[in-house]
């Protein structure tokens, strides 16, 4: 069994972000119905991570999930989808504020059917304010947030993420909302409507930079892979390539000293304490190079660990992926889609001891399961033409 069976969630998303959240709630055994136009989401044609024809990114996010193919321009397809909403749980859509109340699938018109209905809303700002009607992407939220001020080498140009945070941050934000209003629900009866956006998901985790801000009046900086508040924190150079520290005591700055054959900086002026190693960051970091230069990365990884010194490799993907570790906790799992054959994709991160989620299917093609659904929902002949 898993934690989330006998939840049917309505999938009406694309892109990444809403199909992230509802991939997580089907990894956890969630039904989730993914409505897509006869001609499938955008997200299909393939990009430039393509297998035999079939989308990359598609097939990343809307694993473990059923594809219901429905003309939405076609009232018939519009009812289809409110007999559906009638026996569902969950109701999850990305598209601009508005958009899905012209299609009568907003949330007073589906809560009317089901008083019972989560409804979840993800949009670039939300649904409220005076952003609410622009597009967001992932890149506008984390100009707007403040994240690439922060992010890159320090004095550099501007910097995204090397990873969508905002589109990932708010699918995660709003599977949380979704299982906060369940949780509710349980208790009262009563639906609600769940809203979240690129930007607030960016925002909310901004948590350092932030509190910077406003417990010192300091304006946060690039400082590329060096910490705000602790020093060595950072990537550090060895013979061949990088590895990271996380020496942030002055107990593990001890260890870290000794590990490197360099015992005498723990004794030095400028790094006695958090501040002053603060301070002197950069002379710190230069100071520690000049051991670390000498040496490979494994030689240094094994002494630090040794020294109970928090460290690791700066791994590529080949790398990270081929892990020992990931590969013992199950981070990569094997599917063999239908179309694109045999792939990879990542496995679930949380692990529940009696009910853990998996990974069991590969995303669906084009209206797999359209005629199923539509014959449980009692499809009259007319609507079948919006199928």
């Amino acid at each position: 069994m898993k934690p989330l069976e006998g939840l049917r969630v309505i999938d009406f998303t694309q892109a990444m972000a809403a199909p992230f959240c509802t991939m997580n709630l089907a990894d956890m055994g969630a039904e989730v119905i993914k409505l897509e136009p006869p001609e499938g989401e955008p997200t299909r044609i393939p990009n430039h991570a393509q297998k035999n024809g079939h989308s990359g990114m598609f097939m990343a996010v809307n694993r473990n999930k059923q594809s219901l193919a429905v003309d939405l321009n076609r009232p018939e397809g519009i009812e289809i989808v409110h007999r559906l909403v009638k026996v569902s749980d969950v109701f999850v859509q990305n598209y601009r504020p508005g958009k899905a109340e012209r299609l009568g699938l907003g949330w007073e018109t589906l809560h009317a059917l089901n008083p019972r209905l989560i409804y979840c809303s993800v949009s670039g700002f939300g649904g409220t304010g005076p952003y609410a009607s622009r597009g967001g992407y992932d890149l506008i939220a984390q100009g707007m947030s403040g994240i690439i001020s922060v992010t890159g080498e320090e004095d550099g140009p501007p910097a995204k993420s090397g990873l969508p945070i905002s589109d990932l941050g708010a699918g995660l934000f709003a599977a949380y909302g979704i299982l906060s209003a369940l949780e509710y629900r349980d208790k009262t009866g009563e639906g609600q409507h769940v809203d979240t956006s690129l930007l607030e998901a960016a925002m909310a985790l901004t948590v350092w930079e932030s509190t910077e801000y406003w417990a010192i009046g300091q304006t946060p900086r690039a400082l590329g892979s060096a910490h705000r508040l602790a020093a060595p924190y950072q990537a550090i150079r060895a013979s061949d390539g990088w590895f990271t520290v996380g020496a942030n005591t002055d107990k593990l700055f001890e260890g870290c000293c000794r590990a490197i054959g360099r015992p005498e900086l723990a004794a030095d002026v400028r790094f006695i304490g958090r501040a002053a190693r603060l301070a002197n960051r950069a002379a710190l970091i230069a100071e520690i190079e000049k051991a670390t230069v000498t040496d490979t990365r494994a030689h240094w990884l094994a002494r630090l660990d040794a020294a109970g010194v928090p460290a690791g490799p700066i791994n590529s993907y080949p790398e990270a992926l081929a892990d020992p570790h990931t590969l013992a906790r199950g981070m990569v799992v094997d599917l063999v889609h239908p179309g694109a054959g045999p792939i990879k994709a990542l496995g679930v991160p949380v692990k529940l001891s009696e009910t853990p989620g998996s990974v069991d299917r590969p995303a669906p093609l084009v209206g797999k399961h359209t005629e199923a659904l539509s014959a449980a929902l009692g499809g009259a002949r007319g609507e079948r033409r919006a199928i």
